[in-house]
C-alpha cells in the first residue's frame, strides 16, 4: 500500500515520520529527492535552457535561491519546472516502493493535495497543528520573520480543507508528549495492516 503524509508548513509531518520509521515504515521524502533531480542531465539542460545558465552556479550545482525567487514569482515557471520533474519524482518514488518489503510506504509532501496527488495513494495522513504553532515552529526553524511564514503558507490550502480530505488526522500540538503521538500513530499504523 502506498499513504501519503502530508500537512501545512510547520505542523511537523517529519517529526511525526519519524514515529512511523522507529515501528519498520519507508518514508519517502519527496522534497528531498526533489532536490536530487535538479542534478539530473536532462533536468539540468532544461532548466538552463528556460532561465539561463545562470541558474546553475560554476561549480555546477544549482542555485537553490535564483530558482526560488523566480518560481514564486511567477506561476508559469513553477508549472513549467514542476511538468518536469514530477513525472520523474513519481517514477522513482514507484521504484523505490517497489524495492520495499514493508506492509505500506509513506510519500511525505506537503503538497499532496494542492498538486492534485491524493489518488496515487491508498490512504492520505492529514498532519495537523494549530497557525500559531506551525507559525513558530518555522520561525525558531528557519530564523524568519511571521510575514515572511504567512507568505509561504499562503500557497497552501487552509489546513481545515485538508482535513476535510484526510483518511486519518494526526494533531501535533507543541506539548504533545511523544507518546501521545507515538498512541496517534500506533492507531493509524494498526488500521492500516488490517485494510493491507
Amino acid at each position: 500500500m502506498k499513504v501519503a503524509i502530508t500537512g501545512n508548513i510547520g505542523s511537523g509531518k517529519s517529526y511525526v515520520c519519524s514515529f512511523f520509521k522507529q515501528i519498520g515504515i519507508p518514508v519517502f521524502d519527496s522534497d528531498l529527492e526533489a532536490k536530487k533531480l535538479y542534478d539530473l542531465p536532462e533536468i539540468k539542460r532544461r532548466i538552463m535552457n528556460r532561465f539561463g545558465e545562470d541558474m546553475y552556479l560554476p561549480e555546477g550545482s544549482l542555485d537553490r535561491k535564483r530558482l526560488a525567487r523566480v518560481l514564486f514569482s511567477d506561476s508559469c515557471a513553477l508549472g513549467y519546472v514542476e511538468s518536469i520533474l514530477y513525472p520523474v519524482l513519481n517514477a522513482r518514488f514507484d521504484a523505490w516502493a517497489q524495492e520495499q518489503g514493508a506492509p505500506y510506504v509513506l510519500y511525505e509532501s506537503a503538497l499532496i493535495f494542492e498538486k492534485h496527488l491524493e489518488a496515487m495513494f491508498d490512504a492520505v495522513v492529514v498532519v495537523s497543528a494549530s497557525e500559531e504553532t506551525r507559525i513558530r515552529r518555522v520561525m525558531t526553524r528557519d530564523h524568519c520573520t511571521e510575514e515572511q511564514v504567512r507568505g509561504r503558507m499562503a500557497y497552501q490550502l487552509p489546513q481545515s480543507e485538508k482535513l476535510t480530505k484526510a483518511d486519518y488526522v494526526v494533531v501535533h500540538e507543541e506539548d504533545d508528549e511523544d507518546d501521545c503521538l507515538q498512541e496517534q500513530v500506533s492507531r493509524i499504523h494498526n488500521d492500516l495492516l488490517k485494510r493491507g
